[in-house]
């Protein structure tokens, strides 16, 4: 639904911030039990919140040590807060709260006006991370919160792209299994033109017109890729799609680097990630590499002895069944049940453990091919790198081969 999905986003928003200018606030007269509620039905995970008085002046913090102390819920929250606050002035920087919080050890600092008015919050783990730079790798926003991408339909799906700016989303991916059409592009231009601080992207596509297409309509990125994933059947349902090296290096040579191309789709080993990367991609979507870990949403089951993870395809027809949202990718949203042709399959993927272990594994992999090919960076190895074609024998030869394998390796499976 358009405000689940609305409530995900808000959710990463909140995740990691350097200040919070507009923190969950509660107010004198309420009661712990009132506000356990509203945490739990806005599945808030963090705690720490000001308490304000009437004239919006901060009076107290609830910790979550307040409320786990706290003999009866139904006193109220004056009673339990924190009254003793430490608060800083607005305008102070990130590093003048770490100090204080480090000399005062404090979890939170509000920030008042000179009326006493609450202007905003700093979290210590947030402010902790930012300035010992815990997180070099994660992709913030000028306000340091993680930036949150949310895909819709290429249909009239407007309300729902209302929601998702409210909960102030960073990009929105206009997503269909053909992005080449005019309810995508309709889409595309009715985004650009009433959200035009939201990025953009939009597919998928598989040919240089349509990247051109979809980005002279207002699109920052294009999505590549027509049935190259491993769960889906759209080439030999269909009978449409191209070999997706193909397909990126035709869309990136019709867009001449205007904007970037993600190559969504046929990733399987790290080893693919450059490959595809100099074709023209300049990133790629995982699918069965990380459904095939704990933070995916797929059941965990064991086969044959073995830990297996459940991965189904948004073309298959489980999801398609149950999903409106599949149904509309696919422009089968008014088909009944029993007549859906699905363009997908369901299946399950060996577990890999956590994400953070795949993806040391795939950075590393990439690393190796940047070194073995002379480039310190990626858009050196667009100049170093060679494309070649490799017949089947060479495929076969490039894989392990004339020995059964015993122990299986973290970055490779047959």
């Amino acid at each position: 639904a358009p405000e689940a999905q609305a409530d995900q986003v808000k959710q990463v928003k909140h995740h990691l911030n350097g200040l919070i200018h507009s923190p969950v606030t509660f107010r004198t007269g309420q009661t712990i039990a009132e506000i356990l509620a509203i945490r739990a039905e806005k599945n808030y995970t963090f705690s720490g919140f000001p308490i304000l008085d009437p004239d919006n002046r901060v009076v107290g913090v609830l910790t979550s040590k307040d409320i786990a102390y706290a003999e009866d819920v139904n006193a109220k929250v004056e009673v339990m807060m924190t009254d003793h606050v430490i608060t800083a002035p607005e305008g102070t920087t990130l590093e003048e709260a770490y100090r204080i919080m480090r000399h005062h050890k404090k979890g939170k600092l509000p920030l008042v006006d000179k009326a006493g008015r609450l202007a905003g919050l700093y979290s210590f783990t947030d402010v902790h991370n930012l300035v010992e730079n815990n997180l070099p790798m994660a992709n913030r926003d000028a306000q340091y919160r993680l930036r949150a991408a949310a895909a819709v339909s290429g249909g009239s799906d407007y309300a729902r792209v209302e929601m998702l700016a409210d909960a102030n989303v960073d990009v929105v991916v206009v997503d269909s299994a053909h992005g080449h059409t005019k309810g995508v592009m309709d889409m595309v231009k009715w985004i650009a033109r009433h959200y035009p601080n939201i990025d953009i992207v939009a597919g998928n596509v598989a040919t240089g017109e349509g990247a051109v297409a979809l980005r002279d309509c207002g699109a920052h990125a294009v999505k590549v890729g027509i049935g190259p994933g491993s769960i889906c059947t759209t080439r030999v349902v269909c009978g449409v799609g191209i070999p997706q090296i193909t397909a990126v290096y035709n869309a990136y040579q019709a867009l001449q680097g205007s904007i970037p191309v993600i190559s969504d789709g046929g990733i399987r080993h790290s080893g693919d990630v450059p490959k595809a990367l100099l074709a023209g991609a300049e990133s790629v979507m995982l699918g069965s590499v990380l459904a095939a870990t704990d933070e995916s949403p797929g059941e965990k089951i064991i086969h044959e002895g073995r830990h297996y993870v459940v991965y189904r395809g948004m073309g298959s027809l489980a999801a398609m069944v149950s999903g409106k949202g599949s149904r509309e990718r696919y422009a089968q949203a008014d088909t009944a049940a029993d007549e859906l042709v699905p363009q997908g399959i369901e299946g399950i993927v060996p577990y890999a453990g956590s994400v953070k272990k795949v993806m040391v594994q795939f950075t590393g992999g990439l690393r190796s091919s940047l070194g073995y090919c002379g480039a310190r960076d990626i858009p050196t190895l667009r100049e170093t790198g060679k494309i070649v074609r490799v017949s089947d024998a060479g495929v076969r030869e490039a894989h392990p081969h004339d020995i059964k394998i015993m122990r299986e390796a973290p970055n490779y499976r047959s």
